[in-house]
């Protein structure tokens, strides 16, 4: 890990954790102490996105893995989490797009996947899948700021939360919240039509 990452993660887990900077730990404890600490919040959120818990770490493993990586890791003056939400959801929309992708190639194919969902009984089960189905087609198929702020907020993050991640002002949540949930619905309706 360079100097400058140190640095970055040192600040980035000081603003996460109320830790000064001067109490650094090793560059790699300072990472180990950032994944124990988001990665199950990272993968809830994934599994939200994609669907699927198994497919959520992956992603989540490729988020952390780009975070101690690349160059793309937390600026010292940017929050943490945010980045980390961000980048997660960058990967979850480019998943569900690349899985939409392929199951629209496997089924021009003539070949479908069918799920099966062991709670409930098994219309229950494929109800629900289609459910989620439909709801991932659809935010596959909006504006990723879209996808995004919904996703986030339908996964518990405050107004506040949201402005960080997103990097808006506070004050323009409600706005893009609203905008992204009345074009959500009216996404939805025109490719599947009213629910019976």
């Amino acid at each position: 890990m360079s100097a400058d990452q140190a640095e970055g993660w040192d600040y980035a887990l000081g603003a996460a954790t109320g830790r000064a900077a001067s109490d650094s730990l090793r560059p790699d404890g300072a990472f180990e102490e950032v994944f124990v600490s988001y990665y199950s919040q990272v993968v809830a959120l994934l599994i939200r996105v994609v669907g699927d818990r198994l497919r959520a770490e992956e992603l989540a493993n490729e988020v952390f893995w780009r975070a101690y990586r690349q160059s793309s890791r937390p600026r010292a003056n940017e929050k943490l989490g945010g980045w980390l939400y961000r980048t997660a959801l960058n990967l979850g929309i480019e998943d569900l797009r690349a899985s939409a992708r392929r199951r629209r190639y496997e089924h021009q194919a003539g070949g479908q996947i069918e799920t099966a969902d062991s709670s409930g009984t098994p219309l229950d089960g494929l109800l629900r899948a289609e459910r989620g189905s439909r709801v991932r087609s659809v935010l596959a198929s909006l504006k990723r700021w879209e996808a995004n702020v919904l996703l986030l907020r339908s996964s518990g993050l405050s107004y506040g939360e949201l402005a960080d991640v997103l990097r808006l002002k506070p004050s323009s949540v409600g706005t893009m919240l609203a905008r992204a949930e009345a074009r959500f619905q009216a996404q939805y309706l025109r490719m599947h039509g009213q629910e019976e």
